[in-house]
């Protein structure tokens, strides 16, 4: 006698592979200006998220990592700063002064594209925008920078088709923790499941003093920083078990 069991089309279908996401983590001046505990936030903010996170410092941020290998991250924060030199803004990567560098990037060191400042190689918005083409950074769903003026840089990450970028919208300090403390807390609500609009929006607004940031750079009062892109983006879509609860955007 045999026994039949209804079976269901779901027990027919092999369960699917989770897709990892993969978190880049740059400290580009970690030496000088350590984050300390809140690079230890940040990562378990990620690690929490069930990102695959990777945390990088100092000299081993390289220009080659910047246009070769940061394609193949979900989400970059780079923390930097930059400089002005010959009226140019520049932004420190990180890797140390090399013959190899020099000699690969020959033509955009004689253009003063790419140039050695403190022993360390800097970058300016030409050089991106030269090496990172349009979509080029494709897979890149959300760049947190995290540097002064990164309102010149963001729109070079954005036409790399960076979907979202979070950036500094002024002069900042790496000093002191105040600004990594904003973007600890930023991560902090964006692996809560909120969107990026309202994870950068609660990030500042106890210092908007009632202003509504809807245009910083036109604004009377703007924000220490802002996003260009999509802000309904959120770093756990693809997590099966992040928080589905979407909070309401905030004007």
């Amino acid at each position: 006698m045999m026994l039949s069991m209804p079976i269901g089309v779901n027990a027919l279908t092999p369960p699917q592979a989770q897709v990892q996401t993969k978190a880049l983590f740059l400290s580009s001046l970690n030496a000088t200006r350590p984050m300390g505990y809140y690079a230890t936030s940040i990562m378990s903010s990620l690690k929490r998220t069930r990102y695959n996170a990777t945390y990088l410092t100092d000299g081993s941020v390289t220009t080659d990592l910047l246009l070769t290998k940061m394609k193949n991250y979900n989400l970059v924060i780079w923390r930097t700063d930059s400089f002005t030199w010959g009226l140019l803004t520049y932004w420190y990567v990180g890797e140390k002064a090399n013959i190899g560098v020099k000699q690969k990037y020959a033509s955009d060191f004689a253009a003063g594209t790419i140039i050695i400042n403190s022993g360390i190689v800097a970058v300016s918005t030409d050089f991106l925008k030269n090496h990172l083409g349009p979509n080029t950074l494709p897979g890149v769903k959300l760049l947190i920078f995290v540097a002064s003026n990164g309102n010149m840089i963001a729109p070079v990450f954005r036409a790399a088709g960076v979907t979202s970028v979070v950036f500094c919208t002024g002069d900042i300090t790496l000093q002191f923790g105040f600004v990594d403390d904003l973007i600890a807390g930023l991560v902090g609500y964006l692996a809560q499941g909120e969107d990026v609009h309202n994870a950068v929006y609660d990030t500042i607004s106890p210092f908007t003093q009632g202003d509504q940031p809807n245009d910083p750079l036109d604004s009377t009062y703007a924000p220490i920083f802002w996003y260009i892109g999509d802000g309904t983006l959120t770093i756990t879509s693809a997590i099966q078990s992040a928080p589905t609860l979407r909070l309401p955007r905030l004007p």
